[in-house]
């Protein structure tokens, strides 16, 4: 398969009280005018759920998910559905949940309820227009209880809920510890396996206040920056992804469901770091989903220092990074050889 290429899009991101927003149209069609074709959607499930109460939803908030999954696809888009938030977990503000998907089984109900609820809603729509993104960034191992064994359990559970009712449906599962760590226990899954391109992660989250290693941090220098017992350059970050390398021989195709750099960070090493990342994602012919298009961490007006901005489509654009981001994709002719 070709690999992907595209942006997460937080139109469904963080339920606050108000209704998802509208699909950005502008967005994708500069996203169609390059030749992306990938929109990552993390979605919130107390958009349509009210106190916990997992197994009725209020449907209704799922014509959100059908205009999304059109204006993809009037736009050759291939949309991918996430739940960011679901029942009994979230990487950010877990306390909020009042249930733990791996340890309570009304949890894992109502997760599968959700992914069952999506499948017949959206049965026949054809894999090259929609897929489905199980959970993002399940936690650290041992964390609130996770297990590689109690998590494998669930995500074989759910997927086979899923083709039970729509048998060919594309689905895809996040590394463990954030998106980080390889599942080579699923290998067997005949799944899409979901990376993160966010190591080191001083570099990515320099000055980021949700992420507890970034306090006291010096700012970031690339190639060089120490993390994890390791001076970060190419070598290291090969390193890094080889473990997916191990499951993606095992017949398993991977994709970068997100990676970027927050505005913290001087542009000029935020580029270079980038620049190491993409050779190695075009080598491995993976394709991704960068976080996001407007933003801290994207391409138009992110604020890193130093950056310099041409004007695209009434966007200001970083035209280094999206230069970057087009060299780096895999053609067709490429991905046959």
């Amino acid at each position: 398969m070709t690999p992907r290429y595209g942006f997460n899009f937080q139109w469904m991101f963080v339920w606050r009280g108000s209704p998802p927003m509208p699909p950005d149209e502008r967005a994708l069609d500069f996203l169609g005018s390059y030749g992306f074709d990938f929109a990552r959607v993390p979605t919130d499930y107390r958009f349509w759920i009210r106190d916990f109460d997992y197994l009725n939803p209020d449907e209704t908030v799922f014509q959100f998910l059908d205009d999304y999954l059109a204006a993809c696809r009037a736009r050759g888009i291939h949309t991918c559905l996430n739940l960011h938030r679901a029942p009994g977990y979230c990487i950010n503000r877990n306390d909020l949940e009042r249930d733990n998907l791996w340890l309570d089984e009304v949890a894992q109900d109502g997760f599968v309820f959700q992914w069952e609820t999506f499948a017949r809603r959206y049965k026949g729509v054809s894999n090259a227009h929609l897929s489905f993104d199980l959970l993002n960034e399940p936690p650290d191992i041992n964390q609130y209880g996770m297990t590689r064994q109690n998590h494998a359990a669930v995500i074989r559970r759910t997927v086979a809920a899923i083709r039970a009712i729509d048998p060919g449906r594309e689905i895809v599962i996040d590394g463990l510890g954030g998106g980080s760590l390889a599942m080579p226990e699923l290998a067997d899954l005949d799944v899409v396996h979901s990376g993160r391109g966010y190591q080191p992660m001083p570099v990515s989250h320099y000055q980021a206040s949700w992420w507890v290693g970034s306090k006291g941090l010096p700012e970031p220098v690339y190639p060089g920056t120490p993390w994890d017992g390791k001076k970060w350059d190419k070598r290291v970050l090969r390193e890094h992804y080889q473990p997916w390398r191990e499951v993606e021989a095992q017949g398993v195709q991977v994709h970068i469901g997100e990676f970027g750099c927050y505005n913290r960070t001087p542009n000029d090493v935020a580029l270079r770091w980038f620049g190491d990342l993409f050779s190695l994602f075009k080598a491995f012919k993976w394709g991704y989903s960068m976080w996001n298009f407007v933003g801290p961490f994207g391409i138009v007006e992110h604020g890193r220092p130093g950056a310099k901005y041409e004007n695209v489509q009434g966007y200001k654009v970083d035209r280094a990074l999206l230069d970057l981001l087009l060299e780096s994709r895999v053609s067709q002719e490429e991905e046959a050889e």
